[in-house]
């Protein structure tokens, strides 16, 4: 519960989202071991630097020919800050994926909220499974910020006035939007990573189309930079081979 006005509040608009590797265990090694014990028992994590093509070339080939449990063998923990709805869909990934994200009940939920910016293309034309997004007009773009702006402000303004009322923060919350921002912690491995990025980003090199809600796609974009420093190979053969996961 709070003692302050509810309209002593300072929204803070934002347009991005953020992304950080916060700790892993992940490297083009943890595939080669797990593969190379079907044929060869236990091996050393080294095994990498022995013979780099022909390890170049297993990965290819597990890949290629979809031989998917060795890139599970390693994991990614990120933080995420993002705009609910993001999460919402985010969280339809289950197999390989574990989360915890804010919870409104326990903590008062902070005046964060999505505006997209002009870059945001907002008018989408074709019907659904084949369409795209073209640019809005200055007057779209400027109509989308303001009403979006004053819808947010008038919604935590019952937030908090609730809040001041004694009203439970668990109930107080059903009045907030979907565009208000939230932050977890998503831990993955490659295997899913690799699902998650062939349906939430566009990419010249996917076999398959995908038509991800552009927010949510530049979550995918900001953990694939961080996977491909981890793991070049993996990423490299991922890319070569349709973007498809094995």
């Amino acid at each position: 519960m709070t003692d302050t006005p509810a309209d002593d509040f300072k929204p803070d608009f934002r347009s991005d989202v953020t992304v950080e590797l916060v700790k892993h265990s992940a490297s083009d090694a943890d595939v080669l071991f797990a593969a190379r014990v079907s044929t060869l028992g236990e091996q050393s994590l080294d095994e990498l630097h022995k013979d780099p093509e022909r390890s170049k070339g297993l990965i290819n080939y597990l890949m290629r020919d979809r031989h998917g449990s060795p890139f599970e063998h390693n994991s990614m923990t990120f933080f995420i800050s993002a705009p609910i709805f993001v999460f919402r869909e985010f969280m339809r990934h289950r197999v390989g994926w574990s989360y915890n994200e804010e919870s409104g009940r326990y903590r008062e939920l902070q005046p964060v909220f999505y505006v997209p910016d002009e870059s945001r293309k907002l008018v989408q034309e074709g019907r659904p499974g084949k369409y795209r997004f073209v640019e809005g007009t200055q007057g779209q773009q400027e109509l989308v910020g303001r009403v979006m702006q004053d819808s947010y402000r008038h919604a935590y303004d019952a937030y908090r006035e609730m809040l001041a009322a004694g009203v439970a923060r668990e109930v107080a919350r059903s009045v907030l939007p979907v565009g208000l921002y939230s932050s977890m912690y998503a831990t993955c491995n490659a295997r899913s990573l690799m699902h998650f990025l062939g349906l939430r980003t566009q990419h010249e090199l996917a076999k398959v189309p995908s038509f991800p809600q552009r927010e949510i796609e530049m979550v995918g974009e900001k953990m694939e930079a961080e996977w491909a420093k981890l793991m070049p190979l993996t990423y490299a053969a991922f890319n070569a081979n349709g973007r498809v996961a094995p």
